[in-house]
């Protein structure tokens, strides 16, 4: 009997291993991202399909991974007859529990115009023609001209000149014939959104302007993707400023060369020299306005600056994993520095080898 007891306990141990085992492959399974190649086409769900005919055929497109994942979780956890026929674009990377909720939201044809964080009005431009043909045909620089109309922002920036900094980031489902000046709208509502009132007053008490804040907002953007660093960086930024030293942000530069049509992806010395107020290596002080989009993280490292004494970074390549090591002396810095520049001088030698020998480096 005894034995018995043991036999059925340990049977009951590994049903539950099993199961437990098998419950966590299924939620992994739907809630990892997952990278697939159909993101700028569009998939058609017919009407009448049933849910394994839906779940199946998205698998057979690369769009989710795993077929039987993803329908166990639908029958276990949602709701079958919820998920709509329709035309859909799937994002790319995207989670088979994201694909659901778009199925069962259901969706007119649209076009998704996905803008990252820290893109300029420039690049916004070029992808809204890309993304948005018109008849007659739009250029980049007619929807350029279209955000210089501050109006929208008229009562958070009366002094700034275009909308670069205020179209917020994100991914937008948009009408197919949808037109350059909705589209900017609609970016600006969205930031907005995000700028709160209380954002105002918290400028305010750190005695800047909320075109300031979105400004360094911008350079915080464009100088660390690493969200948990941000707020160091903008009390780099910050002290920089008090002490009246050069910010010397070399996307500063970048923003240049795109402004003037010359920006082909490496940094000259002619860009370094060119003479602008944007030039933050040349001139103290925030530039004119910002110099990308922003998004509500950097926006908060701007409203909230770590305090530290911090007056240089460069890049962590122990890491490299896009974060940066901080000083507060030139001396530590200029050693950080070397290291760094002899890191790149590797990666370099690396790319030119794998261009001549065409197989990756060792």
């Amino acid at each position: 009997m005894r034995r018995l007891a043991i036999i059925a306990s340990i049977v009951i141990v590994i049903l539950l291993l099993v199961v437990g085992g098998f419950s966590y492959w299924v939620y992994h399974s739907v809630h990892t991202p997952h990278n697939h190649s159909r993101s700028d086409d569009f998939v058609k769900i017919e009407k009448r399909s049933t849910p394994k005919q839906i779940i199946s055929r998205l698998a057979d497109e690369g769009i989710i991974p795993s077929y039987t994942a993803t329908y166990i979780y639908v029958r276990l956890f949602g709701d079958p007859g919820k998920l709509q026929a329709g035309e859909y674009q799937f994002e790319s990377p995207i989670t088979p529990v994201q694909v659901l909720n778009e199925l069962e939201s259901g969706q007119e044809r649209t076009i998704k115009l996905t803008i990252p964080e820290g893109f300029t009005r420039f690049d916004i431009a070029k992808r809204i023609v890309e993304k948005f043909p018109q008849d007659p045909p739009v250029t980049e620089d007619d929807v350029r001209k279209l955000m210089e109309d501050t109006t929208l922002i008229s009562d958070i920036a009366p002094s700034a000149t275009n909308l670069e900094g205020y179209m917020y980031p994100s991914t937008y489902s948009l009408p197919r014939d949808a037109k350059p000046a909705d589209i900017i709208k609609g970016m600006v509502e969205q930031f907005r959104k995000i700028w709160k009132p209380e954002m105002t007053e918290a400028a305010k008490q750190i005695g800047r302007t909320p075109q300031e804040i979105v400004t360094i907002a911008s350079l915080i953007e464009t100088e660390s993707g690493v969200e948990t660093e941000r707020p160091i960086v903008a009390s780099v930024i910050y002290n920089r400023l008090n002490k009246h030293v050069a910010l010397g942000i070399d996307q500063t530069v970048v923003y240049i060369a795109k402004m003037r049509g010359k920006w082909d992806g490496t940094i000259n010395q002619s860009d370094i020299d060119f003479d602008s107020p944007y030039n933050s290596r040349k001139y103290a002080g925030l530039p004119p306005g910002p110099i990308s989009s922003v998004s509500e993280s950097a926006l908060n490292a701007a409203l909230h600056p770590a305090q530290t004494d911090f007056l240089y970074y460069v890049r962590n390549v122990d890491l490299n994993d896009g974060s940066h090591w901080f000083y507060a002396s030139a001396a530590e810095f200029e050693t950080g520095k070397a290291k760094y520049q002899q890191w790149l001088e590797q990666e370099r030698a690396k790319k030119r080898l794998e261009e001549a020998t065409g197989s990756p480096a060792p």
